[in-house]
Order: C-alpha cells, then sequence, then structure tokens
C-alpha cells in the first residue's frame, strides 16, 4: 500500500513537470511568433517552410463530378437509361423490399406503399397512390436510399422494375407497364393536382 502511494506522487509530480514544461514551451513559441510580428492561425502565422500548397486530393473531373450527380427531377432530367417491367420488379421487391413494407405494400411494419384513397388529414397514410406527386420521385429516392440496410445495391433496371410493380399496385399502371426514363415522367400522379404553390407572404420582415 505505501509502495502504490509512492507511485501514485511520483506519477502526480511527473504530470505536473511534463504540464509546465509544455506550457513554457507554448509560451515561447507564442513570444517568438509575436515578436517576428505574426499571428497564429493565419497564413500570416505560418513558419517560412510551409509549403504554398498541400497537394490533397484531385481535381473534379467531368466524370467524378458525374457520379455524384444523381439527382432527378420531375421532368424526368436525370433518368438514366434502362427499363422495368411490373412481373420483374414483383420479383425484386418480393426479395429487397417484402421484409420491411409487407407482401402487398401495405402490412409493414415500416411505411405503407399501397393505397389509392386520397389523404385528408396530415399525416395521414401517404402512400404511394394517394398522396405522391410526381412517380420519377419513386426512382430518385429509391436509388438513393432503398433498400434501408443496403442502399444502392439496385441496378436502374432492377429499380424501374420495382417501381412498375409499385405503380401496378397502386392501381396507376397496367399490368403489361413497361417503365423507363421516357414514359416515368409522363405518368399522371392521382395527388398531383392536390399540391398547390406557397404563396403565403407571413410575417412583415418576410421578402418575397
Amino acid at each position: 500500500m505505501r509502495q502504490a502511494v509512492v507511485v501514485i506522487i511520483l506519477t502526480a509530480a511527473s504530470v505536473v513537470i511534463i504540464a509546465c514544461g509544455s506550457e513554457d514551451a507554448g509560451s515561447a513559441y507564442l513570444s517568438a511568433t509575436a515578436n517576428a510580428g505574426e499571428v497564429g492561425g493565419t497564413l500570416e502565422g505560418l513558419p517560412a517552410h510551409a509549403p504554398a500548397r498541400f497537394g490533397f486530393g484531385a481535381e473534379a473531373s467531368e466524370t467524378r463530378i458525374a457520379m455524384w450527380d444523381v439527382d432527378v427531377k420531375p421532368d424526368g432530367e436525370g433518368l438514366p437509361t434502362g427499363s422495368g417491367t411490373v412481373s420483374v420488379g414483383e420479383q425484386v421487391y418480393m426479395v429487397h423490399c417484402v421484409a420491411c413494407h409487407g407482401p402487398t405494400g401495405v402490412e409493414g411494419p415500416n411505411d405503407r406503399l399501397v393505397g389509392t384513397e386520397p389523404w385528408e388529414d396530415y399525416p395521414g397514410d401517404r402512400t404511394i397512390g394517394g398522396y405522391w406527386p410526381y412517380a420519377t420521385t419513386l426512382y430518385e429516392f429509391i436509388s438513393k436510399a432503398m433498400p434501408q440496410l443496403t442502399p444502392g445495391i439496385l441496378s436502374p433496371d432492377e429499380i424501374y422494375s420495382v417501381i412498375a410493380y409499385l405503380l401496378y399496385l397502386n392501381e396507376i399502371v397496367p399490368e403489361d407497364a413497361i417503365i423507363d426514363a421516357e414514359s416515368l415522367p409522363d405518368i399522371q400522379m392521382p395527388a398531383r393536382d392536390r399540391f398547390v404553390v406557397d404563396d403565403r407572404i407571413g410575417g412583415p420582415d418576410l421578402i418575397r
């Protein structure tokens, strides 16, 4: 026990000595910097041997930019090539989607996907058939966020196919529908006209 106390005291003393030494060294550096007319943390405070550029990263080429440019607009801009069918979409759904949304898109446990009844009270059941105003949003969302545990694993053809299946379940497209970059933007969603531009002005300090 006595030996342990000695060790603790010696260790504490060492920490104090080290801390004091570090503070002295830091103070000396700050003094030297101030005397040289330099300000720490600014370009003027960099040491003389500092490089003009550190050379991190690489130029953003058009190819690299295109890899991140994956937004899809309501008019279909940004949709990739490819196509899908209802029958293939059912197969994709049963592998990647059924565990979260149920066999027919209504069972859950996650969000209900199928429902044609219009929504009345917010938030209500915001299903694809009763709430979503643009069909292209399906591609935007699925390509980036689904499946939930492994987003990004579906190919464009698989995404178009599962979209076809979901639109079919929502009674928006027929069973023989083929979904691609041309047909998807043209689909008129049931809730399209239920969304209006918010033109409220608001408080006195709001400038529109």
